[in-house]
Order: structure tokens, then sequence, then C-alpha cells
């Protein structure tokens, strides 16, 4: 089971655990990163395109709490559920994706 978590909501699911490194794993493709990106603040950002996934999952810690960001939250679903299949233990799909986060967290990020 994903966990859905709000833009807002956000920091205090990463801090459920202040063991484990928050990151927040960006799935968009690079010309929807250049559109519209987020800050990190509180975590680590990283942006790995959906279909990459796979072949660079070495690139993530499984440790970590992974929360998967996207733009309205389909992609990073399934992104979500294929880390959750793959030994990561904690794993969120930000729901709403990026679209949401301009709506509800940063009116600074552009909306597309």
């Amino acid at each position: 089971m994903v966990d859905q978590v709000r833009p807002t909501d956000l920091d205090a699911w990463f801090a459920q655990d202040s063991a484990a490194a928050p990151v927040l794993l960006d799935v968009r493709e690079p010309w929807e990163l250049q559109t519209a990106s987020v800050a990190p603040q509180g975590f680590a950002l990283v942006a790995i395109p959906m279909n990459e996934i796979p072949a660079r999952l070495a690139e993530l810690d499984p440790a970590a709490r992974v929360a998967c960001l996207c733009h309205h939250g389909a992609r990073s679903q399934r992104v979500a559920a294929f880390l959750s299949q793959n030994g990561f233990g904690d794993v969120a799909n930000v729901a709403g994706g990026i679209d949401a986060w301009s709506a509800s967290r940063d009116a600074g990020v552009p909306r597309y």
C-alpha cells in the first residue's frame, strides 16, 4: 500500500521517521523540470524520469523515505508502487503532483 500525501502534508510525512533520509523523487521528463520545479527544503530532490527508474534503481536508497512526484499524480503513483514492490519500505505518492504543489504549497511554482 502506497501512502497518498498532499503537498501541504509532505513535511509531516517525512518527519514520521526522522532517522530515514527524506527524498522527493521527481519522475517527470526533463522538459517538465525546466517548466516547473520544486525547491528542496528539508529533503533531497532526485529527478529520474519514470521510464528510467528500473535501470537507475540503484541510485535510490531503499532505507530512505521516498515521496514520488509527477504532474498530476498518475505516473508517480506507478513509480511508488514499483518502488514498494522492489524493497522500498517507506514510499508515498504526492497526491495531485506538482500541479497541486503549485496550488496549495508554493504558488511560485508555475502551472502547466
